[in-house]
């Protein structure tokens, strides 16, 4: 399956666009089956989910637990989407690389002091007044503990919490996926540790390369087993290897989350995670990037396929859809129109502005990039090294 690039798709601002929206609608298609099994979100559904659905538990969201009070549902983003358009803020505040240092400094900041629509709560409110635990942690070590912000993400649970935000790293590095990769280690370095870590460099990584001319499910892929590390490299390994045996989505859930299985510690019920889930391991992995990676590969790098196999995986779903949307939509496969729209509408965000703006942070950031590295080219030079053109 080849999926048709919408109309300037490939273009730099087209694949900008087409992941950044396409995350955000991910995000929204999966958090109402958020932590559900397929056979769960089957039962309830009456079948599988195709498009957006309302909250689990219909009108009762404000008070049915265990997701009270949260409006999971009818095109809410949730903290992915929330998270993901703050680390663009960063960018169009310090219009270069970011670090772990500019965590602290400035996305933090924003967390704490800027109230926000938040869709879920169907309020204006605080960030951190929504965001997960994991991600709250940022905010206790940076600000109150002035921890280093290099080290801060030590002790935090390792889970997709870094990785599922760091879009926007890989596409300040679009087609660079080694750069992407490394930027993102340093960024997340202020937020996880571990295997969570080593997801967020990866997952910035595969941005990057489905930025790349004629990229494709196999090239993102390939970047990301070119970087990744102990067991982030080996549960993405064998996830694409059954991926690759299916060309349905429908028929790869099940495949997919036993390969995935041997190196997730969460376990097999989602809400009651094991003794040993999301502690810092060599052998181990998040289930979500590989899963969104696996996803990517079934569907052919078609949008609607690829994100609709992560929401109706179940799990945490929602960050699966965010991370298969946004890999689908720098490929250049559009994102329903219907479905954005929606989705703006209900979250009152504007999907396209933040892909404007980190727009022409990007070209910025690369002017400098070249900049730098003529710097050196003829630093090297006066060494006596070779010249770059002879």
């Amino acid at each position: 399956m080849t999926p048709v690039a919408a109309e300037g798709a490939e273009t730099l601002e087209g694949r900008i666009t087409g992941a950044l929206v396409g995350a955000a609608v991910g995000d929204a298609l999966g958090g109402p089956v958020e932590g559900y099994s397929p056979d769960q979100i089957r039962r309830r559904h009456g079948g599988r989910v195709a498009g957006i659905v309302g909250p689990w538990h219909g009108d009762a969201w404000r008070t049915a637990r265990p997701l009270a009070p949260y409006h999971k549902g009818d095109g809410h983003v949730t903290d992915d989407t929330l998270m993901t358009h703050a680390l663009v803020r960063v960018y169009a505040t310090v219009r270069d690389h970011l670090d772990a240092y500019a965590v602290a400094d400035h996305l933090v900041p924003d967390l704490m002091t800027n109230p926000r629509w938040i869709p879920e709560l169907e309020a204006e409110a605080l960030p951190l007044q929504r965001i997960f635990l994991a991600e709250k942690w940022l905010v206790a070590r940076l600000h109150y503990g002035h921890a280093d912000p290099r080290e801060a993400g030590v002790g935090n649970i390792v889970n997709c919490g870094a990785a599922m935000y760091m879009a926007p790293v890989g596409l300040v590095n679009a087609a660079n996926p080694a750069g992407a990769y490394a930027e993102a280690l340093d960024v997340a370095g202020a937020h996880q540790s571990s295997y969570g870590r080593e997801a967020a460099g990866v997952f910035a990584a595969a941005v990057a390369a489905a930025c790349a001319p004629g990229a494709g499910p196999d090239s993102v892929v390939a970047a990301c087993l070119s970087l990744a590390k102990d067991g982030t490299r080996a549960a993405i390994e064998r996830v694409c290897e059954a991926a690759a045996r299916h060309s349905d989505v429908e028929s790869a859930l099940t495949p997919l989350r036993e390969a995935v299985a041997p190196y997730d510690t969460v376990g097999p019920d989602y809400r009651q995670p094991s003794l040993g889930a999301r502690r810092p391991s060599r052998l181990h992995a998040i289930e979500e990037l590989p899963v969104a990676l696996g996803m990517l590969v079934v569907a052919g790098g078609d949008f609607r396929q690829a994100a609709l196999g992560a929401v109706n995986y179940g799990r945490d779903c929602d960050s699966i859809a965010t991370m298969a949307g946004a890999l689908a939509g720098a490929l250049g496969s559009p994102v329903p129109r219907d479905w954005a729209a929606t989705v703006a509408e209900a979250s009152r965000l504007d999907l396209w502005e933040p892909a404007r703006t980190l727009t022409g942070v990007v070209r910025e950031v690369f002017a400098r990039d070249v900049g730098r590295r003529r710097a050196h080219e003829a630093a090297f030079a006066g060494i006596g090294g070779p010249a770059c053109c002879g």
